[in-house]
């Protein structure tokens, strides 16, 4: 198999893969290193490749970790930043993952990876499509803001408070926000805090 052929094989099986998947295709080792060697393919991580072809696909840090964690949701601060509710660009991709299930080690990009109650894990979950099969879990804008603020240890009380600011300006659901904070047992402090936000 030509690295022409090699590489139309990959790309068949998405910007991101994994060797497993590679092999899959009838793509050797030998040849995947070799592309690897020569800067046709970058290793994410572990196992975990991309066609360099595809470097400025975006959010790609997110559907590397989804795609190595699938039981995964993008969370908290990167969240926060994919929805435009924070100035703050997160050193590290946080991953949630429901209490119980394996906890992957991610080598790239750096992961931050919480652990979630298996009983609420799926509330405010959805799924962002891109071209093809890439896709990330992460928690919706509504989740996004009650998690900022359930956490706010781990978020910070100024990024709490400047996403609900944030969120109440840009085509707020407050009967969904509501309810999720309702949902994750968030205290009667959240609507408060709404409603000397709301004009």
């Amino acid at each position: 198999m030509t690295d022409e052929s090699t590489l139309e094989s990959l790309r068949e099986i998405g910007p991101i893969f994994r060797a497993r998947e590679a092999v899959d295709v009838g793509v050797s080792w030998r040849s995947l290193y070799k592309l690897r060697d020569d800067g046709e393919v970058i290793a994410l991580s572990r196992g975990l490749y991309q066609l360099r072809q595809a470097a400025g696909v975006d959010n790609i840090d997110f559907i590397a970790v989804c795609t190595r964690a699938p039981h995964g949701m993008i969370c908290l601060t990167s969240a926060l930043a994919y929805w435009d509710l924070t100035d703050e660009i997160p050193p590290a991709v946080h991953l949630a993952t429901p209490k119980g299930s394996h906890r992957p080690a991610i080598d790239y990009p750096p992961t931050a990876t919480h652990v979630f109650a298996a009983e609420t894990f799926g509330i405010g979950r959805m799924e962002i499509a891109h071209s093809g099969r890439e896709r990330f879990s992460i928690t919706n804008r509504e989740r996004t803001v009650v998690d900022a603020f359930r956490l706010r240890h781990l978020t910070g009380p100024k990024n709490a408070n400047e996403a609900l600011r944030r969120y109440l300006r840009s085509r707020p659901r407050l009967s969904t926000l509501l309810t999720t904070a309702r949902e994750l047992n968030v205290g009667a402090g959240f609507a408060d805090r709404i409603r000397v936000l709301v004009p």
